[in-house]
């Protein structure tokens, strides 16, 4: 919530909070390194950013490796995909058939079958993770950067959970890492979250009437008297400029980025994956139908709101719903077949519709979209028809970004239990993401840039073959 307040002044204090609450922008309390930040991204031809954005959709609870792009129909049944396989555009490539309309755009995409992240705890790596300074991955762009966009005021680093577009959605697990995690990085770089219901984070509407926004002077003049009570502090230094410049952006329609209304209904209804929510099966008691029901509700309009935030400048978008790709087959978990139709058939669905909606809109050089969990699941189905936890393969998706498109990066086993040529680690992920969004030689010539960052994104090797 970005809320400007009249009056303000409290027993002879002037108090920040009560003048204005900037969740994306933090404008209040930034210091001399995030001034830096936002400088360097206003720099044009010296800027190291490329104009570009991510949306990593991270896959919360491990999906499966075989019942998603890696079939394996060839091994025997105890391994091979439960879901079967589809014929997708790309020559002898099949995926699990709960995936047809990605099948069928096959040719846009690229799959890695060789990409493991290393271990099979449940965790949010890669998106945080050791690898990540323990920080959301978005918090590392955002170190360079800086927090908001200069000449848009969009937040650069966004999360967006089921509440960031139904406040009735089911919350967002977080007992296995914290989305919004800084790590070593200031917490000035963490992920705004619309619709969380934090202080400072709780949504992008102004509290102001209309005609009093559009009373410059009056607002200018608010600001004059918030200044001077910070008069001297070098936590605003430089304060009017880059406000004066936040406050134009936001009037010309940051805050529109948020509001889904403003979409053509019949793109919304491409998106809509509720109608995928098998409510004839609604019944069954595992722990985790809730979160199955909540992806189904909510994923195609959070995609949607991503690809909104990104024509807009938001440089990386995570998107997550629950804890919904862990099929065990037990009392928390469904098997295989039932759990591809409650999470396969949602997903496929709204990254197809994200898919061909950025292609109409000439988009797929501009934003890169990411797909995958923590892990994969184990090559031998157990005997209740699930998988269990694998960390030494794992899917993965990459659509645009002006990659390589099209095509199967790295191979797996027979048995589809590890890479067998190619493989591409968490570390490989990471540089591929941050060189799609940054000019890393002209990261390495900035002042100010921490060693530990630098080698973060650098520790890596771009994905051959994509680049």
């Amino acid at each position: 919530m970005l809320t400007f307040q009249d009056h303000f002044r409290q027993a002879g204090r002037w108090h920040r909070r009560q003048f204005l609450r900037a969740g994306a922008l933090a404008l209040g309390g930034m210091t001399m390194e995030d001034q830096f930040a936002v400088r360097a991204a206003a720099a044009g031809a010296d800027s190291p950013l490329k104009d570009r954005s991510v949306i990593f959709l991270f896959m919360h609870g491990g999906p499966s490796q075989f019942e998603t792009f890696d079939p394996k129909m060839d091994a025997p049944s105890h391994i091979r995909s439960t879901t079967g396989e589809i014929k997708t555009t790309l020559p002898g490539i099949t995926f699990g058939s709960t995936l047809p309309r990605l099948a069928r755009l096959a040719h846009k995409f690229s799959i890695v079958r060789s990409f493991a992240t290393g271990d099979g705890n449940h965790d949010i790596k890669p998106l945080v993770g050791a690898d990540t300074l323990r920080a959301n991955m978005g918090s590392l762009y955002s170190s360079v950067a800086g927090p908001s966009r200069v000449d848009t005021a969009m937040p650069t680093n966004v999360a967006l959970f089921p509440r960031s577009v139904d406040p009735a959605a089911k919350a967002a697990v977080t007992e296995f890492g914290n989305f919004e995690a800084t790590g070593e990085l200031s917490r000035t770089f963490a992920p705004f979250v619309p619709g969380a219901g934090a202080d400072l984070q709780q949504d992008m509407r102004l509290n102001l009437p209309e005609g009093r926004f559009h009373d410059r002077r009056a607002l200018l003049g608010a600001l004059d008297n918030w200044k001077r009570w910070a008069d001297g502090s070098d936590t605003v230094a430089g304060f009017n400029g880059f406000q004066q410049q936040a406050f134009d952006a936001l009037h010309r329609g940051v805050f529109d980025a948020f509001d889904l209304s403003r979409e053509d209904p019949r793109l919304l209804e491409r998106y809509d994956t509720a109608p995928l929510l098998p409510r004839s099966r609604i019944s069954e008691k595992w722990k985790n139908i809730d979160h199955y029901a909540t992806n189904a509700l909510t994923l195609g309009r959070q995609l949607l709101l991503a690809r909104r935030l990104c024509e807009r400048g938001a440089g990386f978008v995570t998107v997550t719903t629950s804890f919904i790709w862990d099929m065990h087959a037990d009392v928390n978990n469904a098997p295989m077949t039932t759990g591809m139709e409650y999470v396969g058939a949602p997903f496929d669905h709204a990254v197809s519709a994200f898919i061909e909606d950025v292609e109409a809109r000439g988009l797929s050089d501009k934003i890169l979209l990411v797909c995958c969990g923590e892990m994969g699941r184990t090559p031998a189905i157990n005997k209740d028809g699930g998988r269990d936890h694998w960390g030494n393969l794992a899917p993965l998706l990459l659509y645009g970004g002006g990659l390589k498109m099209g095509q199967v990066i790295g191979q797996s086993s027979r048995d589809g239990g590890e890479p067998a040529s190619q493989p591409v680690t968490t570390k490989d992920l990471i540089a591929t993401i941050m060189h799609s969004l940054l000019d890393i030689g002209k990261v390495r010539l900035m002042p100010g840039i921490p060693p530990r960052v630098l080698e973060a994104m650098t520790k890596g090797e771009p994905i051959h073959g994509l680049v």
